[in-house]
């Protein structure tokens, strides 16, 4: 198929042959203006052979031809941008997954990729938000409750693009959640513990008013006796709330002054034996002599070490001896409490250390635990870089350690 230009050139070149064959023949002028007419007669015939579809399409043909849609998808800075993404994150085209990011594809297998998202996201409130071609839903931010499993929630966004192509993120908010579910907890046993002993407290002070003094001696001390047991519980409780908040508080904080661990753990023995606290005879300190130097809040550890001695104290049996190493292992110091109690059943023992959580309720009211000491140990042991340790056997006792990191001097002094 032959355009105009190409016409006009085979017009002229057979003119020419025309006029050549012309000039052979003799120079002719009759011949040549024969030759001449035929060629022009030639050229016309060729230009006339050609279709109107012919020289149409081929100018069509030289024009611009529109420019397909540019997938945003495909791009390969978005595909760097998803790779560099820690949540789950999705592109689809068509609702049809046409890329995911590693976190996604942990999250919900690697079969997703080129599958409808309505069917990759296992969520019946996911598949019905997704079927909308609404664009202004995706400013909407969907809870996927029991997502991927019971118990857990996610949040799913879209993000709207052209050419039909969207973006999901997925976040996971059970972390979240479990929080709330904590603080929550929090506030409603520190609520409880605290009506407790109260509501003794004012039912024994009454029970005294109605008297109007016609009680005798014995009664009056013992009531007397048991408002203060319960007004000192009470005390004990309120102290142990401020500490954990403070603990909690100064968690992200490492302490920067140095320590004498040895020297910490000695004055709190000496402070235990002195006070009116049961068996203060039965500690058996085995220490090491020389000090062992940490970074921390001599005040904090003071209440770690008095904590895990104390719990040994009231739970182990009477006239049995309760234990205190303090010994270094090469670049840490270990901390250990042992007692020769009752001991701990093995499913208790990954519980202990939450707030207000106790293994026999009843035992521990009676020998006034708030359920908050090894809570406050284990925060104390996290911001001092500690590792803790609850060891226990039935019938024959239990075993708390922590363990700390030394100082770079202190090691080389104690080498």
């Amino acid at each position: 198929m032959f355009d105009r230009l190409s016409s006009l050139v085979i017009a002229l070149t057979l003119i020419g042959i025309a006029a050549i064959f012309a000039a052979l023949a003799g120079g002719d002028p009759l011949g040549i203006a024969m030759m001449l007419t035929a060629g022009v007669l030639a050229a016309a015939t060729v230009y006339s052979a050609l279709p109107p579809a012919a020289v149409e399409g081929s100018a069509a043909a030289q024009a611009p031809a529109e420019a397909p849609p540019v997938s945003f998808l495909r791009h390969p800075d978005f595909a760097r941008w998803v790779d560099q993404e820690k949540d789950p994150l999705l592109g689809v085209a068509d609702n049809i997954v046409a890329i995911a990011n590693d976190a996604a594809i942990r999250l919900l297998g690697r079969h997703i990729v080129g599958a409808d998202i309505r069917t990759a996201i296992r969520h019946p409130v996911a598949a019905e938000w997704l079927s909308r071609n609404d664009a202004d839903a995706a400013l909407e931010t969907i809870n996927l409750l029991d997502f991927p499993r019971p118990g857990q929630r996610w949040t799913m966004r879209v993000a709207a693009l052209s050419n039909r192509e969207r973006i999901v993120f997925l976040a996971d908010r059970s972390a979240l959640d479990a929080a709330d579910r904590m603080r929550s907890d929090f506030v409603a046993n520190a609520s409880h513990e605290l009506r407790t002993p109260l509501a003794a407290i004012l039912g024994y002070v009454e029970t005294l008013q109605d008297m109007n003094g016609e009680a005798d001696a014995p009664t009056r001390h013992r009531f007397l006796s048991i408002i203060e047991r319960e007004a000192r519980r009470m005390q004990q409780l309120v102290i142990d709330l401020l500490s954990i908040s403070r603990v909690e508080a100064d968690r992200f904080r490492r302490p920067t002054t140095e320590v004498d661990l040895t020297a910490i753990v000695r004055h709190t023995i000496a402070q235990l034996q002195d006070s009116e606290a049961e068996r203060p005879r039965d500690i058996v300190a085995v220490l090491d002599d020389a000090p062992l130097l940490m970074l921390g809040d001599a005040a904090q550890l003071g209440q770690l070490a008095h904590n895990i001695i104390s719990n040994a104290m009231k739970y182990g049996r009477p006239r049995t001896p309760v234990t205190v190493e303090l010994l270094r292992e090469g670049a840490r110091v270990r901390l250990s409490v042992s007692d020769e109690g009752d001991g701990i059943a093995p499913d208790h023992i990954p519980r202990l250390t939450e707030r207000f959580y106790r293994v026999d309720e009843a035992r521990s009211r009676s020998v006034g635990g708030t359920g908050l000491g090894l809570a406050i140990v284990k925060h104390i042991g996290e911001r001092h870089q500690g590792q803790l340790d609850i060891a226990s056997e039935l019938g024959k006792g239990t075993r708390v350690s922590v363990t700390f990191p030394l100082v770079t001097g202190a090691q080389g002094e104690n080498s």
